[in-house]
C-alpha cells in the first residue's frame, strides 16, 4: 500500500507502521534506494527482535523490479543491496511485455527473463553468499493494436509455467502472479482471466503468488469486490490440492449397501455425522436456484462481494501488538521524520 495523500519522502515510514500495527501479514517493505530500504530493516529488526534476530530469520520481503529490458535502475539496486547485505529475502522480478520491453515471442522473452533475473541473483549472493532470494517472473504480452499490456491471457500462462521450469532448475523458490486479469470491473472477463492466471501459477508450483487478489484495470486498481471473489477462488483451490481421503470409513461400502437402488443418502448415518464439514462451503457463490436467488434480492457475484468486503470491514479487530515495540516504532518513525523533514 501506499498512503499518497503523505509527504512521498517520509509515507515509508507511516505505511510501514500501519502495514505492523493493524495487520498480522507478511511485511513487504518498499525497495526505493538504501536509505528507505534500511528504514524498513530497522523498523522490521524493532519488531521482531533486533537484526541477529532478522538475519537468522528473515522477516522482510521485498519485490525488486528489472527494469526492462536489461537494466536495473539506482533505486531497484540499492534497494536488492541494502536487503541482501541484510540477509533479508529479496523477490529478483523482470516486468516483460513481449512485443514492447522484450521480443515479441514467448521464447525470446523468457530467454531474456531469465538472463534478468539471474543478473539480480546472482549480485544478491557476490553481496551475501547465502542473502535468501527468490527467482521472480512477470513476463506477459503486449496487445499489438493498443500498445496496452495483456493479463490473463495463454501467452502469460506459458511464461509462468516456464518460469516455474527455470526456478526449478535453478533450486530457487518461485514467485509468480496469480489474480491478474485486464478487465475494468469484476465481471466474466475478470474471473475467467483470473483463473487462467491463477491455474498456470498452480502447476508452475509457484512458491510466492503475488497480485493473487484484487487486481483490476490491468493493475491500475484493487476493486475490493475483486478482492472477495479472488479469495473465493484462492480458498477453491485450497480445497482442492488438500485432496479427499480414501480409506474404508470413506469409501462408505456398508451405507451403499443399506441404502441399496433407489433410495437416497440425505439421512444416513454416514451422511448425518459429516454433513457440516463435508463440503467446501461457499464465500461468495450462490448455490440458489433462480426463483430463490431472485427472491433473495437476485445480486450477481460482486454485488455479495461488496457485501462481505463491508461485513468484515465492519468487524475489523486490530490484532495484538506488543505496545513497547509499537512505543519503539513510532518513536522511530518520528525520528526520521525530523531527520528528513527538518524543520
Amino acid at each position: 500500500m501506499e498512503p499518497t495523500d503523505l509527504p512521498v519522502s517520509t509515507r515509508h515510514l507511516d505505511g510501514l507502521h500501519r502495514l505492523i500495527a493493524l495487520t498480522d501479514k507478511t511485511i513487504m517493505g518498499p525497495a526505493r534506494g538504501r536509505e528507505i530500504t534500511a528504514d524498513a530493516i530497522e523498523m522490521t529488526a524493532i519488531l521482531f527482535g533486533g537484526h541477529e534476530t532478522i538475519r537468522e530469520k528473515p522477516g522482510l520481503l521485498t519485490i525488486i523490479t528489472v527494469n526492462s529490458p536489461l537494466r536495473y535502475d539506482d533505486w531497484m539496486l540499492g534497494g536488492l543491496i541494502t536487503n541482501a547485505r541484510a540477509g533479508q529475502a529479496v523477490v529478483v522480478t523482470p516486468f516483460i511485455l513481449a512485443g514492447a520491453m522484450g521480443p515479441i515471442t514467448i521464447a525470446g522473452a523468457m530467454a531474456q527473463q531469465n538472463a534478468e533475473a539471474l543478473a539480480g541473483i546472482a549480485l544478491t549472493q557476490l553481496v551475501n553468499p547465502g542473502a535468501p532470494v527468490i527467482y521472480g517472473g512477470f513476463t506477459t504480452d503486449t496487445h499489438m493494436r493498443s500498445g496496452n499490456p495483456s493479463f490473463g491471457t495463454p501467452e502469460a500462462a506459458w511464461a509462468t509455467l516456464v518460469g516455474g521450469q527455470l526456478a526449478r532448475r535453478y533450486n530457487l523458490p518461485y514467485r509468480s502472479s496469480g489474480g491478474l486479469n485486464s478487465s475494468n470491473v469484476p465481471d466474466a472477463q475478470a474471473s475467467y482471466e483470473t483463473m487462467l492466471s491463477l491455474w498456470s501459477a498452480v502447476l508452475a508450483h509457484s512458491n510466492f503468488i503475488y497480485h493473487a487478489a484484487g487486481w483490476l484495470e490491468g493493475g491500475l486498481t484493487t476493486s475490493f469486490e475483486k478482492f472477495i471473489i479472488d479469495v473465493e477462488g484462492l480458498a477453491m483451490f485450497e480445497s482442492l490440492l488438500n485432496g479427499f481421503t480414501v480409506d474404508d470409513d470413506s469409501l462408505a461400502l456398508p451405507s451403499i449397501d443399506r441404502v441399496g437402488p433407489g433410495g437416497h443418502h440425505f439421512d444416513t448415518e454416514h451422511t448425518l455425522a459429516r454433513y457440516v464439514t463435508a463440503f467446501y462451503n461457499p464465500l461468495v457463490s450462490s448455490r440458489q436456484p433462480f426463483g430463490a436467488w431472485e427472491e433473495s434480492g437476485g445480486l450477481d457475484a460482486a454485488q455479495r462481494a461488496h457485501r462481505v468486503w463491508k461485513e468484515l470491514i465492519a468487524s475489523y479487530q486490530q490484532p495484538p501488538l506488543d505496545p513497547a515495540i509499537d512505543e519503539a516504532l513510532l518513536e522511530f518513525v518520528e525520528r526520521r521524520k525530523r531527520d528528513i523533514l527538518p524543520a
